[in-house]
């Protein structure tokens, strides 16, 4: 069947961008000993037996010739965090490994660390793809990690998360459901909120702190010293008031000194007490971490700082100085 159109090449693109795939960088050493590595989205699986997989690299790529007389490349699968490591090796007219640390593998081929997954290969064949070359290669060695995987989709990098389960209702059609269901924001936000607290509060309890004078000793323990309205400014999106009734209740309970020019910042007392609460709370994520999995905890936190951005009222920056 012959086509009904001609394809407009940027609509052509941003159609197959729809397709989210992984992001791979592959390496190999120049018939000159020098190490060359390209980003590539085009990975994939061939064979299970015997392990066979493919990428492709564009005809006019400077690093063509290399990589066809190599014989050995490396495949590796970049982890959620290596978003600069994918742009570095995206770019020409750079030394793309300055400053890296490699690893010993099989082949002379580059082997980079800190990835998803890496695959040592052999070129097994080489096919002309149109405007790219396939090459099609042996797997020698691989090892994986449980790092989550940096993902591209729509133009952009993306992560994978696992699609969830019902938490608390069953599903329900348009006719039935009711506006207040377990698929509202607020109902998510705030339940996952209180069964993350709920694991922390005893260690709260234990050194008598409310959640209000945790809010206080974790702010002036990122940044300090703090006068009453920079506090204030800071703990807006809790509904709390803050106040100078507050601050004199935490230098009465010796949690908190009073510096000149009525600025306030975390005493002895204070300080031991937020670093115990802290070390509750990095335990209780440890475990929830450890339910979800490396690839949800990335999505988790990553969907979290864009619903930030998006709903930010404009509070000031806690980590910027």
């Amino acid at each position: 069947m012959e086509r009904s159109r001609p394809f407009d090449p940027k609509d052509f693109r941003q159609a197959l961008g729809m397709f989210a795939t992984g992001v791979t960088i592959v390496t190999a050493q120049a018939a000159d000993g020098m190490p060359v590595g390209v980003t590539a989205n085009s990975f994939n699986s061939v064979s299970l037996q015997p392990p066979l997989v493919l990428w492709s690299l564009a005809r006019n790529a400077r690093s063509l010739e290399a990589f066809r007389s190599a014989g050995h490349w490396n495949v590796h699968v970049l982890a959620n965090d290596q978003e600069a490591l994918s742009n570095r090796f995206a770019r020409a007219g750079e030394d793309k490994f300055a400053g890296l640390a490699l690893e010993a593998g099989l082949t002379p081929a580059p082997l980079l660390g800190g990835c998803s997954a890496r695959f040592q290969c052999r070129t097994m064949f080489e096919y002309e793809g149109g405007d790219h070359v396939i090459f099609v290669g042996e797997v020698l060695d691989y090892d994986r990690s449980d790092r989550a995987p940096l993902l591209y989709v729509t133009g952009g990098y993306a992560l994978a998360t696992r699609v969830a389960g019902a938490v608390a209702t069953k599903g329900c059609t348009a006719s039935d459901c009711t506006p207040y269901s377990e698929d509202l924001l607020g109902y998510l936000l705030g339940r996952a909120h209180y069964q993350f607290l709920a694991g922390v509060r005893p260690m709260l309890d234990r050194h008598g702190l409310s959640e209000a004078d945790f809010f206080v000793l974790a702010l002036l323990g990122v940044r300090e010293p703090l006068d009453a309205a920079e506090i204030a400014a800071h703990t807006a999106y809790t509904g709390i008031d803050v106040g100078p009734v507050l601050l004199r209740s935490l230098v009465a309970r010796g949690l908190l000194q009073d510096q000149p020019g009525q600025c306030w910042t975390l005493s002895a007392e204070g300080r031991d007490a937020l670093l115990h609460v802290l070390a509750a709370a990095k335990a209780v994520e440890a475990d929830i971490a450890e339910r979800l999995g490396g690839i949800g905890t990335a999505a988790l936190r990553n969907l979290l700082k864009q619903f930030i951005a998006a709903s930010d009222p404009g509070l000031p920056k806690l980590w910027s100085m």
